[in-house]
């Protein structure tokens, strides 16, 4: 192959499938196709669906499974209550997220984006199936958009336009209930309108978007807005799975005749009969190589794999394959590089798991008062004021008490032990007593416990400043 038949053979890859020349937008009208992945893909979406709607109303220990409070900056996960103090958890959290998308891209591709990412789910999963059950399949749905309009499209649009709107504000919906609780959801949709007006403007604006997104945006998220398409160009290598197009045994392409012997005539497995490319969401032709718009959702596997039982051919010239298994028909394995990625995860997913269920209930900051050090309160005896910041990390309310675990000093507590709510701070000062006989040196180490309920549930080490004999 010349240089420059390579370079017109890979010209597709200038511009992406769903723009022309001229920049306009080429819509895409997906041909409907069932099949053997498609019924997997349903179960998982139909079930993550499930629970995403029926997540907010779950309770764990009195809290949300999930709420992402930012207004009052109180996050909960899975009954753990989390708040800014707990940042350094939040930050290792991000880290090993980025790590496991890396890992999950090395290793299996787009899995992802076909499988469980929201934006397909909706998109294929509901808004897809509703524009079938309206407008007809492919070629239907091509026809009505190019005809007048007319009674029958005016209707068609309506309706699919009205169920449209309504799903994005039941999404819009359960968002907002992840957001603020659904006790408080419900407040907001049982009161007066008008004393919810940033709420509601909220909704109507987040609706607008979800409805905007599954009726006409549609796949331009996954092909030039979605960040994570992008990293495949980064991440994915030659053992990474995918799907793939057979090259070895599919080409040269050519139409299926009855009773033909194939071989004979230099011709491929691939009968060229496009359906891989007519149930494409996104409109590109796997059979071009591996693209930065391909999602991996499988369609294509389900109708080729339709087409090659139907002629007699084996089927899986599509499949979920890497690029060196169709060159080299080698089984698939993890390589090293994976590997790696693999520990690095689950070193960062431990630590962060070790953080969160040893994470205290009551987290206390002691520091001295700025300017002072030591005052002598008798001839024997010394003190320093210290500062606690105290805060309640729990759902209850916690009544703090404060004792010295060192058993070289004492401790007073400016008001006396106190009561702590949910999530709420305070700060208290501490006075620390210590006789002249324990001192050692310019400082000495005090270890202060903070109990609840009889219990040590945090230890902190200050340094009690002296006079130094």
């Amino acid at each position: 192959m010349s240089q420059e038949e390579r370079f017109d053979k890979e010209s597709f890859r200038d511009s992406i499938s769903t723009v022309d020349e001229q920049g306009k937008r080429i819509w895409v009208y997906p041909k409907k196709q069932l099949g053997k992945y498609f019924n997997k893909r349903s179960v998982i979406a139909y079930s993550l669906l499930i629970l995403m709607f029926v997540g907010p109303f779950i309770k764990i220990n009195g809290e949300p499974m999930i709420l992402m409070n930012i207004v009052e900056r109180k996050f909960v996960l899975f009954g753990q209550i989390f708040w800014p103090a707990d940042i350094f958890i939040f930050a290792i959290g991000m880290i090993a997220f980025v790590v496991l998308v890396i890992v999950f891209t090395v290793v299996f591709g787009r899995l992802f984006c076909g499988w469980v990412c929201p934006q397909t789910i909706f998109m294929e999963m509901v808004f897809r199936r509703i524009e079938y059950w309206i407008d007809g399949d492919w070629k239907q749905q091509k026809k009505l958009d190019d005809s007048p309009w007319n009674a029958n499209k005016i209707k068609k649009r309506a309706l699919k336009w009205s169920i449209f709107w309504l799903i994005s504000f039941v999404i819009a919906n359960t968002l907002l209930a992840y957001i603020i609780g659904v006790d408080e959801l419900f407040k907001i949709i049982t009161d007066s309108p008008l004393n919810h007006l940033g709420s509601l403007s909220a909704l109507v604006i987040f609706t607008t978007i979800f409805f905007a997104v599954f009726a006409w945006f549609r796949e331009q998220v996954c092909t030039t807005v979605c960040p994570y398409g992008r990293l495949q160009g980064v991440l994915l290598d030659k053992n990474s799975v995918i799907v793939a197009y057979d090259y070895e045994r599919g080409e040269g392409r050519g139409k299926f005749r009855k009773n033909e012997d194939r071989t004979a005539v230099d011709k491929g497995d691939c009968i060229d009969c496009n359906q891989c490319v007519n149930v494409c969401p996104t409109g590109i032709d796997i059979r071009n190589g591996t693209q930065l718009e391909c999602i991996n959702c499988t369609l294509c596997m389900d109708a080729c794999n339709y087409m090659m039982e139907n002629v007699g051919l084996e089927k899986d010239l599509i499949r979920y394959d890497s690029e060196e298994g169709i060159k080299t028909k080698k089984p698939w394995k993890l390589t090293f590089r994976a590997k790696s990625y693999i520990v690095l995860m689950l070193a960062i997913v431990g630590f962060l798991g070790f953080l969160i269920f040893t994470r205290s209930p009551i987290e206390a900051t002691i520091l001295r008062v700025k300017g002072t050090s030591y005052q002598k309160i008798t001839e024997d005896q010394y003190a320093n004021i210290f500062v606690a910041t105290i805060m309640n990390k729990t759902n209850e309310s916690h009544t703090v008490h404060m004792d010295i675990l060192s058993d070289n000093a004492s401790i007073e507590i400016i008001g006396g032990d106190f009561s702590l709510k949910e999530g709420e701070q305070v700060k208290k000062e501490i006075i620390v007593k210590m006789d002249a006989d324990l001192i050692e040196g310019s400082k000495t180490k005090v270890e202060i416990g903070i109990l609840s309920d009889n219990k040590i549930v945090e230890k902190e080490t200050v340094d009690f400043f002296g006079p130094g004999f």
